[in-house]
Formats: C-alpha cells, structure tokens, sequence
C-alpha cells in the first residue's frame, strides 16, 4: 500500500483496525469496542464529525432542544447514539445493558478530547507509515479538525 495515494475510503475503512473507547475518567466508566476490527481513523474522524454536528442549534450550549446524532459500525448493525441537550452530551451504545447510564460529557470537552484523539491517533500512524504524512486525505483532515486549544 503507498500510503500517499490512500483514498477515503481505504483510509476509513480498510486500514489501521482495532479497538476504540470513550471514557469518563472522573466516574471510571468507559463504553468501547472488543471486535478488533474498527477502522481507527475512522472512529476518530466520525467523532469530530459527529460533535460538529451537534453543534447545529445557532442556540449552541442554550439550546433546549434535543440534537441527536449517531455512529454505525460499518460490519455490525451495532451505534453509538449522541444527544445533546444545552451544553451536554449523552453517549450509548447498542450493547450496552438497559440499566447502564449513558456517559456525559460537556460538548466543549467532547470536541478538544475527539480533536487531540484525531491529532494523536494521525501522529501515532505517521510515525508508523512516513509517507501517510504526505497524503493530501490527511493534510485535509488536520486542517478542517485542528486541535482546540
């Protein structure tokens, strides 16, 4: 595979597989994969994506009304379903238990934490596969997701 001619689609479905997680550090509660095959950059791509979408209501973190958004894995029938109510978001999943509460987080955290993973997640495969750096796909993506400071 030449890294620098990887189009979309093989960049976020066929390459760089494994296992992701959200997690809530201050309960100590995590919701993640155990399939091994979740296309990394992918997850993290969609995550951004997701939490911009969520950001829609112009009403922003005053925004009573619900926003929903959701992230299928593409090999299973399984999501994971984001709402966002004000300035939080819920986060479940298809497999997790009726009684299990949904993690929350505010929106603002949500979008610093997806952006540095991205930004982790391009370095970690960059230093991995050199050429990836010289991937048009990926310079887009760095520069339409930068990190939040």
């Amino acid at each position: 595979m030449d890294y620098r001619e990887a189009d979309v689609h093989a960049l976020r479905h066929d390459l760089f597989c494994g296992d992701v997680y959200l997690a809530d550090t201050k309960a100590d509660r995590e919701l993640g994969t155990a399939w091994g095959w979740v296309p990394v950059l992918d997850f993290a791509w969609a995550l951004c994506d997701i939490v911009e979408q969520l950001d829609k209501d112009p009403l922003g973190s005053r925004a009573s009304r619900p926003q929903y958004a959701e992230l299928d894995f593409t090999e299973s029938t399984d999501r994971m379903l984001f709402s966002r109510r004000f300035g939080w978001v819920d986060i479940e999943a298809d497999w997790m238990r009726v009684e299990e509460e949904p993690l929350t987080f505010s929106h603002g955290e949500l979008r610093k934490e997806a952006r540095d993973f991205l930004h982790d997640v391009l370095a970690d495969l960059i230093d991995l596969h050199e050429e990836l750096g010289a991937n048009p796909v990926i310079w887009t993506l760095q520069a339409r997701y930068p990190r939040v400071v």
